[in-house]
C-alpha cells in the first residue's frame, strides 16, 4: 500500500512538472513572439564620457569623442532607448589609476533591462596619465607698428604682469614664454586695449594642452606729440553760390583734422586749434564733387604729412511741385470703334528737382488711355502720364479713372462698320487696374 502511494505520487509530480516546463515554453515563445529580440546598431554614436579622473591628474593625448555600439535587446528596450537617448552611456573609468600609460576597456551601460551589448567601437582606448603642473610666469608684451607722423611712443603699462600657467607636466614644461601682441601703427592717440596672450615655446610656437589663466590682458601704450608738432582741425571756407535751384546737402573734409609743424614750437601753440582751407569756389556747381584743397598756415607752420585735405560737396536740387491740366489721348483703339472720355482731361501734379520743372513745358507732355483689344462697352480707366523725365515723378492725378465709352462707328446708311469677331460686346463696366506711370504739371512750388 505505501510502495504505491509514493509510485502515484512520483508519477503525478512528473506530470505537474512536464505541464509547468509545457506552460512555460508556451510562455515564452508568446512572449518573443509579441516582443522579439533585436540586433542593432544605435542610430547615433555615443560620446565617450570620463569617470574618476583624480584632480592631481590630467590626460595628455586625445581621446576619441565618439564610439559606436550594437546591442540586442528586446524590441520594448529598443523603443524606449529610441525615445530616451540618454537612458544609454559610453565611459571610460579612471578611478584609482596613477601616472602613466594605460589601456582601458570602454564601458556601456543602459538604464533599461534586459539588454547585451555585442560590439563597442573602438573597443578600448589608450590613455596617458600625467602630473598636473601650475606655475606662475611673466607677460611679454610686444609693441608693433610706429605711430602717426609727429607722434613718439611712451610708457607701456600692462596688467597683469603674471599669469598662471596650468596642464600637463610636459606641456608646462615646454612653455618658455607667455607673450601678447599689440598694433599702433598710425595711431595718433594712446591705445587702452584688451590683449590676448599665449604661452610659446622655445621656437615662438603656441604651446596646445595648457590653460594660461587669465588668457587676456589690459594693454595701456602713451603716446604723445613730439616737441613742435600739434594736432589742429581742418575748417573748410567756401565762397560763391551754387546753381539757382541746387542747395548743399553735405560739406566733409579728409582727415577732418592734420598734424602741423614748426621749428619754433610758439608758433604751433599760438594756432586756435584749428586751420582753414583755402577759400573753395561753388559758383555754378550742381551735382557732388571732390575736391583737393591746400591749406591756409602762418608763416614757419607746416603740414606734417600730405599737403592738401580733400573736401567733399554734396549738392542735390532743391525739390517742388507743378500742377498742369492735360487733355487725354486715346491710344490703341481698335479699326472701326469710336470714343467718348469723361472728362476729356485731367489735372496732374508732378514732382521733382526745381530745375527740371522749371525746364518742363505743357507740349512735352501727355496723358494717355490705352485701349488696346477693348470691345465695345464701358470701362473705366486709369489715365497715365507719357514722355515724363525720369528725375520727375507724378505726385496725383485727378480724377484717377475716367469714363470710357466705346461704341461701334455708323456709316451713312446707319449700317455699323464691321469690327474684329474677336471684339464681343460686354455686358457690363469693366474697370482696368491702374499701374503706375509718371505725370507731368506749371509754376514750380517748394516742397515744404
Amino acid at each position: 500500500m505505501k510502495s504505491w502511494f509514493f509510485y502515484s505520487l512520483r508519477e503525478s509530480l512528473g506530470s505537474l512538472s512536464l505541464a509547468f516546463f509545457l506552460s512555460l515554453i508556451v510562455w515564452v515563445s508568446a512572449v518573443l513572439s509579441s516582443d522579439p529580440t533585436v540586433t542593432r546598431s544605435l542610430p547615433q554614436p555615443l560620446p565617450l564620457e570620463i569617470e574618476g579622473l583624480r584632480n592631481d591628474l590630467t590626460i595628455v593625448d586625445d581621446l576619441p569623442d565618439m564610439v559606436n555600439v550594437t546591442l540586442r535587446a528586446p524590441q520594448s528596450v529598443w523603443d524606449r532607448i529610441l525615445i530616451q537617448p540618454n537612458l544609454i552611456h559610453a565611459w571610460l573609468d579612471l578611478s584609482s589609476l596613477s601616472e602613466g600609460v594605460h589601456d582601458l576597456e570602454v564601458k556601456v551601460r543602459v538604464g533599461v533591462t534586459p539588454y547585451h551589448v555585442v560590439r563597442i567601437v573602438p573597443e578600448k582606448v589608450n590613455v596617458r596619465l600625467e602630473g598636473v603642473e601650475t606655475k606662475s610666469m611673466p607677460v611679454t608684451l610686444n609693441v608693433v607698428g610706429e605711430p602717426a607722423l609727429g607722434y613718439q611712443k611712451g610708457s607701456l603699462y600692462i596688467s597683469p604682469n603674471q599669469v598662471v600657467v596650468s596642464g600637463a607636466r610636459s606641456l608646462v614644461e615646454r612653455v618658455k614664454t607667455i607673450q601678447g601682441e599689440m598694433d599702433i601703427n598710425g595711431a595718433a592717440e594712446s591705445q587702452q586695449r584688451a590683449i590676448k596672450i599665449a604661452a610659446l615655446d622655445e621656437n615662438g610656437l603656441v604651446v596646445e594642452g595648457v590653460k594660461v589663466i587669465p588668457d587676456t590682458i589690459s594693454a595701456n601704450q602713451t603716446i604723445t606729440l613730439l616737441g613742435g608738432y600739434r594736432n589742429v582741425v581742418v575748417k573748410v571756407v567756401t565762397e560763391g553760390e551754387l546753381e539757382e535751384g541746387y542747395w548743399l546737402t553735405n560739406l566733409s573734409v579728409s582727415p577732418p583734422n592734420v598734424v602741423v609743424f614748426s621749428a619754433d614750437p610758439q608758433l604751433v601753440d599760438a594756432l586756435p586749434g584749428y586751420v582753414e582751407t583755402q577759400a573753395v569756389d561753388l559758383t555754378g556747381l550742381n551735382d557732388d564733387v571732390d575736391l583737393r584743397v591746400s591749406l591756409k598756415l602762418p608763416p614757419g607752420v607746416e603740414l606734417a604729412g600730405e599737403e592738401s585735405v580733400l573736401v567733399r560737396l554734396n549738392i542735390a536740387a532743391l525739390e517742388g511741385s507743378l500742377p498742369i491740366t492735360l487733355p487725354i489721348d486715346v491710344v490703341g483703339l481698335s479699326p472701326g470703334l469710336e470714343v467718348e472720355l469723361s472728362p476729356s482731361q485731367v489735372d496732374v501734379l508732378i514732382s521733382g528737382p526745381v530745375p527740371v520743372l522749371k525746364s518742363i513745358k505743357a507740349s512735352n507732355l501727355r496723358v494717355i488711355v490705352d485701349l488696346s483689344g477693348l470691345a465695345p462697352g464701358e470701362y473705366q480707366l486709369p489715365p497715365l502720364v507719357d514722355l515724363l523725365p525720369n528725375s520727375l515723378k507724378v505726385a496725383s492725378i485727378l480724377p484717377q479713372n475716367v469714363s470710357v465709352v466705346i461704341t461701334p462707328v455708323l456709316n451713312g446708311e446707319g449700317i455699323v462698320s464691321p469690327t474684329p469677331p474677336s471684339l464681343l460686346t460686354p455686358t457690363s463696366v469693366h474697370t482696368r487696374t491702374p499701374t503706375p506711370s509718371p505725370s507731368p504739371t506749371v509754376t514750380p512750388q517748394p516742397a515744404e
